[in-house]
């Protein structure tokens, strides 16, 4: 393990760890909110969801900063895993829902007499834990086989990763499916029979996220300090010549197309109980953009600058949305186009000196 981080690194990672696991709860739970240095809930939930965001800029960092590939459907396998939490956060709700029925709201309202299928297991937190790695994995898999083995790359997988995203999206949007529709999920009430309104809940989840983001970049930090990790970035440099002597690039691909995958479920599953809702609106083909925004604007192959990245987008949104939101799309786009041409390593970037990532 030594050599996955050196000492400035093993202190980096420290630093951090001592400011979610220590520093958030202190600030919320102690200080008194009358002081000036007091985190409220807005804001420990603001942390806990851009904590989300960042698993998922990592998760796209391992394909396209190290791997070539860029996917713009990362959205997708985020959703994903937020409706497999969904699902049995809206169980727990129990007979509290305005109808006061064990089905869910939604479905009394459409006339459903029973739960279909894809919900019998819903009421199990194991069940549906399983799923948010299950489903996400599965179909990057299943769908990363035929496009790699096809040799479809570049800008065709692109815009095919676009596709099956807005159609998924489209999908979801229907009431037929039982996944609640346009409105999707909300009003959830507890999770393991826990207020999700409690403060200690909320400093939870997000010291739980902030955990979670730890460990998938020591995980992520592993992979591409190994043998493997090499040859994942020389089939992005150069896939052709891999080939030539006796990997198959399709073996690499798809494994670490489908860890991606499923980085971005778990990191959906850990963003719906502390955002409130879940609706198809995330599988939008601007919500996968997003995620590669956060990676190209703090620095790809670099592992730190996506969770840089994601942190500086999210926060500045924060900021726009309230201040200035009619400009927040244009500042979005300016920002991009001026990291593309002027620092093509990303923030990350202006603060390496020497040294690869």
């Amino acid at each position: 393990m030594t050599q996955i981080l050196g000492p400035k690194g093993w202190a980096a990672l420290v630093a951090a760890s001592l400011t979610v696991v220590v520093l958030i709860p202190l600030l919320n739970l102690v200080v008194p909110q009358s002081s000036v240095f007091h985190l409220s809930d807005f804001h420990v939930s603001l942390v806990g969801k851009i904590l989300c965001y960042a698993i998922c800029a990592l998760a796209m960092d391992l394909i396209w900063g190290y791997t070539g590939i860029l996917s713009l459907g990362h959205g997708l396998f985020f959703a994903l895993g937020g409706y497999a939490m969904g699902m049995y956060l809206m169980r727990q709700i129990g007979l509290e829902g305005n109808y006061k029925s064990a089905l869910p709201d939604f479905m009394v309202f459409l006339n459903w007499k029973e739960l279909p299928w894809h919900w019998l297991v819903s009421d199990s937190f194991v069940a549906q834990m399983l799923l948010v790695l299950a489903v996400p994995g599965l179909l990057a898999f299943v769908f990363g086989y035929f496009a790699f083995r096809s040799r479809i790359k570049g800008v065709y997988f692109s815009i095919i990763t676009q596709a099956l995203t807005y159609a998924a999206m489209l999908l979801f949007f229907r009431n037929e499916t039982g996944f609640g529709g346009n409105n999707g999920f909300t009003d959830f009430k507890r999770i393991l029979d826990i207020p999700l309104g409690s403060a200690g809940m909320r400093v939870t989840l997000c010291v739980l996220t902030g955990g979670v983001l730890i460990g998938f970049f020591l995980m992520a930090r592993a992979i591409v300090a190994s043998k493997y990790g090499r040859v994942l970035q020389a089939i992005r440099d150069a896939e052709t010549r891999v080939m030539f002597t006796g990997y198959n690039p399709l073996a690499y691909k798809l494994s670490i197309w489908t860890l991606s995958a499923v980085m971005c479920g778990v990191a959906g599953a850990l963003y719906v109980p502390q955002v409130g809702i879940i609706n198809p609106g995330e599988m939008s083909p601007a919500a996968s953009i997003e995620i590669a925004i956060w990676a190209a604007v703090g620095g790809r192959a670099t592992l730190i600058g996506p969770i840089v990245g994601a942190f500086f987008v999210n926060g500045a949104k924060s900021w726009f949305t309230v201040a200035f939101p009619e400009y927040w799309l244009f500042f979005l786009g300016a920002l991009f186009i001026a990291v593309t041409l002027f620092l093509p390593q990303g923030l990350i970037g202006l603060f390496r000196r020497k040294g690869r990532p």
